[in-house]
């Protein structure tokens, strides 16, 4: 069986992990949490980088931040994976959903405005598949309104928009460690900070509400509970793993991006014949290959094809059921105009496996078999 995904690992790793064991440093913002935190400021330009314990709560974080409170409303995709909407729900925000391009299946931001209101604090783009929405529209939109931008970045580790890294053009950006990600710390993830009067705050809501941050640089000398806040930080041992990655991350990327050009490629004559629909990546998108997905003809070719793909011993999968359709949803949001391409689209869709330890051979595999399903219809 050609497994769907597996997680990265480095030969590093359990040496990291040894050493951060013997420096009896593990419980976060030790040695590795430090590295990983600087590797990204340094990678994407951030302000500030946090490492998070999930994707989940560096987006609960930015909600935090964001003073987003009962009754304000904050817009996004419903294509998008539950914690995108819940770190505001449980602020008890109103989520305001909005359609999809059909193209990137990015939110589509010509519909954004329309969906603004008088309640309204924040627009959150979901960078799909790694490929990034279109920033300067919903910047300026933004900036028109006096809204919010935090950017649901999980898939978008080593991506760019425009020269600029995915997570890094909003007010914060929120970054996936998970092991399904093109890196992994098992259940991790990171914060972007993007303006630096947002840091300090940022530092003490990630530790508990205290001010334990400065009183470790030796800007205090002690400690004590100054905010309301929670517990962000993962342990130094998923850092230790992580790192590891990132030290090789160029070489994780480009042998990923092989892996998607051959889909691609051996894809490309289903494509010309209008069998399948291939990924989109709009002129000044730099991906990273997070994933490579077709779209089939409707739900049902869908169903038949990931069938078919199991028989063959290859695992592929569909995405998200879109979260306006989920009776969370129906109960936290709203969809604002009409459902035109979120549903019909994500029913087409089909992921196929992607993962660094993956060989060419093993894509070949895959190609010739979904070759072979439109060959018998």
């Amino acid at each position: 069986m050609i497994n769907f995904n597996e997680p990265p690992y480095m030969e590093k790793s359990m040496d990291y992990i040894r050493k951060a064991v013997e420096n009896k440093k593990i419980c976060g913002d030790g040695e590795y949490t430090k590295k990983c935190n600087a590797w990204l400021e340094e990678h994407t330009g951030t302000k500030k980088a946090l490492l998070t314990t999930s994707c989940t709560h560096a987006t609960e974080l930015a909600a935090i931040l964001s003073e987003i409170k009962p009754g304000d409303e904050v817009i996004m995709p419903a294509y998008t994976f539950v914690s995108t909407a819940d770190a505001f729900v449980l602020r008890g925000a109103k989520v305001v959903f909005v359609d999809i391009r059909p193209d990137t299946m990015n939110i589509d931001e010509k519909l954004i405005e329309h969906a603004i209101t008088d309640k309204t604090r924040a627009i959150v783009p979901v960078h799909y598949a790694g490929v990034s929405c279109e920033m300067d529209t919903i910047l300026a939109i933004a900036k028109k309104y006096n809204l919010l931008v935090i950017e649901d970045a999980a898939q978008g580790v080593m991506s760019s928009y425009k020269g600029k890294a995915l997570g890094t053009m909003g007010d914060y950006g929120c970054y996936s460690f998970h092991e399904t990600k093109n890196y992994s710390m098992g259940e991790g993830g990171a914060l972007l900070i993007r303006d630096e009067k947002n840091v300090e705050n940022a530092e003490i809501v990630r530790e508990k509400g205290t001010n334990r941050s400065k009183f470790f640089r030796g800007q205090i000398d002690k400690y004590t509970w100054v905010e309301a806040g929670s517990s962000y930080l993962p342990s130094e041992l998923n850092a230790a793993y992580l790192y590891a990655q990132l030290e090789v991350a160029d070489k994780i990327n480009e042998k990923r991006l092989s892996i998607w050009n051959r889909y691609w490629d051996g894809l490309e004559k289903l494509s010309d014949e209008g069998k399948i629909a291939r990924p989109t990546i709009p002129d000044g998108c730099v991906h990273n290959a997070h994933m490579f997905y077709l779209k089939a003809r409707d739900l049902e070719e869908r169903t038949a094809l990931i069938s078919y793909l199991k028989e063959q011993g290859v695992q592929a999968v569909f995405h998200y059921i879109p979260l306006h359709t989920a009776p969370a949803g129906q109960r936290y949001g709203v969809f604002a105009g009409e459902d035109r391409y979120t549903t019909r689209e994500s029913e087409r869709l089909v992921r196929l496996p992607l993962y660094y330890n993956l060989s060419l051979e093993q894509a070949d595999y895959v190609i010739d078999k979904v070759n072979a399903f439109y060959k018998e219809r």
